[in-house]
């Protein structure tokens, strides 16, 4: 395994910018294509039974991706017009030009996302990962968190080997041995851990100054033109989320909810179980404060795309840091949600 250039690294958004202007509300034939990720959540199960298509009246194209770098690739190439990303190549794609808005924060930096240490690595705390070899999926958060706890300790990534490679990838090195450790998520968390340990969590790095959150996004034109949509979908979110807040037997391992989350993601039930719970999920009514989503250039989410943006730049990832993120984010969506 090549260790990939820090100029590369984010090469899956270079592109973007080109095709940022063309983009357009349309969705043909009346289809939206959304674009999902691997990670469980409780509104995965919409997508498994048909409930968004019934609660928007829209028949939806759910396409899945290893990663949300590849999401904003489709995006940016008009293939896709909403889709579920974390903070990293969220700040890293609009900052090139991609014009999209985050309209439901889907969770927050929690125990969901951790690097994980291998058993035997020698890795006891975080400045030990000075010399070892490190790996996380291209632009995302777990790979902005990796770099920002090498930042924590002083270390550049030079002083350790990092690998930026597709989740898949990283298992399949991590079960040939070929990795110290590794930034993931679920299902790459979970195989990680039989054999490992956990040595940060991702809310443990958002304490030490690197906060991160996944979101729902649309294109700004789709936005524009389909707020009933991105309305009834925050709101299918909103009521599958506020399930398993509410009703936890009802996400449990023997639950229909986790088995129709292994039929869709992989994995087992009991794996989906368990992930479920180190989810940090912000109620509606909170995404809607300037804690999150209101607020324009105040609202927290903003604040976190533009100091991640600063620290991409600094670490030569992008060139340019917009003068406010404010414009990316809305509320809107999550308003009045019951």
């Amino acid at each position: 395994m090549k260790p990939i250039l820090p100029s590369f690294l984010y090469a899956a958004l270079a592109t973007i910018a080109p095709f940022a202007a063309p983009l357009t509300a349309e969705a043909a034939s009346g289809k939206v294509v959304v674009g999902y990720q691997t990670d469980a959540l409780p509104s995965s199960v919409a997508i498994a039974n048909g409930d968004f298509a019934k609660a928007t009246g829209t028949e939806i194209d759910f396409r899945k991706f290893n990663s949300g770098a590849e999401i904003f690739a489709a995006i940016a190439s008009g293939d896709v017009q909403v889709g579920y990303v974390g903070s990293s190549p969220f700040a890293a794609a609009v900052s090139r030009g991609l014009d999209v808005k985050a309209f439901h924060l889907a969770t927050i930096s929690g125990t969901d996302e951790a690097l994980v240490v291998r058993n035997g690595s020698g890795i006891e705390k975080p400045s030990d990962l000075k010399g070892k070899k490190l790996a996380a999926a291209p632009v995302s958060t777990d790979h902005y968190q990796l770099l920002a706890v090498l930042k924590q300790e002083k270390l550049t990534e030079r002083d350790a080997q990092v690998f930026a490679i597709p989740q898949p990838d990283i298992v399949a090195a991590w079960n040939r041995g070929d990795l110290d450790g590794a930034f993931v998520w679920d299902p790459a968390l979970t195989e990680l851990k039989k054999t490992g340990k956990v040595l940060l969590t991702s809310r443990e790095v958002a304490d030490r100054g690197a906060p991160t959150f996944t979101a729902w996004v649309a294109t700004a034109a789709f936005a524009k033109d389909n707020p009933a949509f991105l309305k009834n979908f925050a709101g299918t979110i909103e009521r599958y989320s506020a399930s398993f807040r509410n009703d936890k037997a009802a996400w449990g391992p023997d639950s229909e909810n986790t088995k129709t989350l292994a039929k869709l993601l992989g994995g087992t039930p009991s794996d989906h179980a368990s992930a479920l719970t180190n989810l940090s999920l912000v109620p509606a009514e909170v995404q809607a404060s300037t804690a999150w989503l209101a607020g324009g250039e105040s609202a927290g989410a903003a604040k976190i795309l533009k100091d991640t943006a600063e620290f991409l730049k600094e670490q030569k990832k992008i060139s340019t840091v917009l003068p406010s993120y404010g414009s990316f984010v809305t509320a809107e969506y999550v308003k009045d949600i019951r």
